[in-house]
């Protein structure tokens, strides 16, 4: 009895300390879509969202994309348009726990390319690491 106690004490401890270490990283670019032919693309704003639109705009710019942003439609003349969900944890302090960024064509809305990352607790990242892993992601995922 005292064997199944401790057992069943270890694989809790060990269900617990691996929960926290949760980690995915995933992208797809859809086929056909080239995006080295995007040069202009809109950054969609949350309302809410104090920078993630910036370093999503940033690393864009970083690719050589013309980028801008704001919280209305997207202008006629971009070639994208970048939309993202961050979600947020409190565990100590508040972490980005996951970053879904989506590109689609302006005149269709069809998803050009998607991307997303969750880290949990122990394996955080900072928000720029978040964007620059989910962007870099969709990026190499192109070929």
């Amino acid at each position: 009895m005292g064997r199944i106690i401790k057992l069943s004490a270890i694989l809790a401890i060990l269900i617990m300390m691996t929960t926290g270490c949760t980690n995915r990283a995933t992208a797809s670019v859809s086929p056909g879509t080239d995006l080295s032919m995007l040069k202009t693309m809109y950054v969609q704003k949350i309302p809410a969202d104090k920078q993630t639109h910036e370093l999503i705009a940033d690393n864009l710019r970083s690719k050589g994309v013309a980028v801008t942003s704001g919280e209305s439609a997207a202008p006629s003349n971009v070639d994208a348009v970048v939309t993202y969900v961050d979600r947020w944890m409190w565990d100590m302090t508040m972490y980005m726990l996951e970053l879904t960024i989506n590109i689609r064509d302006p005149k269709t809305n069809t998803q050009l390319a998607t991307g997303n990352s969750l880290h949990t607790s122990l394996t955080r990242k900072s928000p720029q690491a978040m964007v620059d892993e989910v962007l870099g992601n969709i990026y190499k995922s192109k070929k």
